[in-house]
């Protein structure tokens, strides 16, 4: 191989791609993107970033029960149904009068303790959970990549469906309740379509892993419009992009003998994308300021000399 070809090989951003190995994982990544700029968003605007990171480790229960069940093929029953249970008694507690912080630190740390110990007691398959505790990217099959999709597919319906009424309830709470609008079923419907992107993203990235996936995404568009249309957008291709930017990285660093974890890789990408996006938007927003401040500056008549 010339070096010519070797360097073509290592720049080419599309071929790599067309391995089945790489697609599946690349389609499942697009999937999440779609996530970000509809349930992300709504994690945004609602900030229940904490509560994400919550329901990323409440999943571990289900994960023990899952693997103790079923073996690796029942890792994902039991982590939706940790999941959903979770998200449901968060909403709860949330609404009898505890703050949403220490309702979710409540969540995440009776679930995260009640997989431990399960996990003490019965063994679990080590090799199983550590996959879904980090990332099994690259081996994703068919039936797993479709049951992922199925999953983002109904949290992003669940959000579009209410889309109305949860920014409502994301900017005036109290003036959502004064409408008569069910404010507990909302955050129910908004919590339970976030545990079903964790769980999906888990899939692919990881549970510890799955919180730069649904979050930096629309993080990233904030940063950088303040239309919510146009950050629905953004967040999406960011999402697409950065995800593929990741997979190629790890194929150029496996060019050159480099065994990088696939999903750390990926969210490693989406935050320096997005420490880039603050960049150019401060940037932006300073300039902003500037023509601003100029437009608004008093303009000064020269002085007329007196006649006399």
């Amino acid at each position: 191989m010339t070096a010519s070809t070797g360097l073509a090989a290592l720049i080419d951003p599309f071929t790599p791609f067309a391995a089945p190995f790489l697609g599946r994982p690349l389609l499942l990544l697009v999937a999440l993107a779609v996530a970000a700029g509809t349930v992300g968003m709504l994690v945004h605007l609602r900030r229940l970033e904490f509560s994400t990171d919550g329901l990323t480790h409440a999943v571990f229960p289900g994960l023990a029960i899952g693997a103790a069940a079923g073996g690796t093929a029942g890792l994902l029953p039991g982590a939706i149904g940790a999941a959903l249970t979770a998200a449901i008694v968060l909403a709860l507690l949330s609404r009898r009068g505890q703050p949403r912080d220490t309702a979710v630190a409540i969540v995440l740390t009776t679930f995260f303790s009640f997989g431990v110990v399960l996990v003490s007691i019965g063994g679990g398959s080590s090799g199983s959970l550590s996959d879904f505790f980090f990332g099994r990217l690259l081996t994703i099959t068919w039936s797993s990549l479709g049951v992922a999709v199925a999953l983002v597919a109904v949290a992003v319906a669940l959000v579009v469906a209410t889309g109305r009424q949860q920014l409502f309830a994301a900017f005036d709470a109290a003036g959502a309740r004064r409408a008569g609008l069910p404010v507990l079923a909302l955050e129910m419907v908004g919590t339970v379509a976030i545990a079903l992107v964790v769980v999906a993203a888990s899939a692919s990235v990881g549970t510890l892993l799955a919180l730069a996936v649904v979050i930096v995404p629309a993080a990233a568009a904030r940063a950088l419009t303040r239309s919510l249309p146009g950050a629905i957008a953004v967040s999406m291709l960011f999402g697409a992009l950065t995800g593929w930017m990741g997979l190629w990285i790890v194929v150029q660093l496996a060019e050159l003998g480099v065994d990088a974890a696939p999903g750390a890789t990926v969210a490693l990408t989406m935050v320096l994308a997005y420490l880039v996006a603050l960049g150019v938007g401060a940037l932006r927003g300073s300039a902003l300021r500037r023509s601003a401040q100029r437009g608004r500056a008093p303009r000064i008549r020269p002085r007329q000399s007196a006649v006399r």
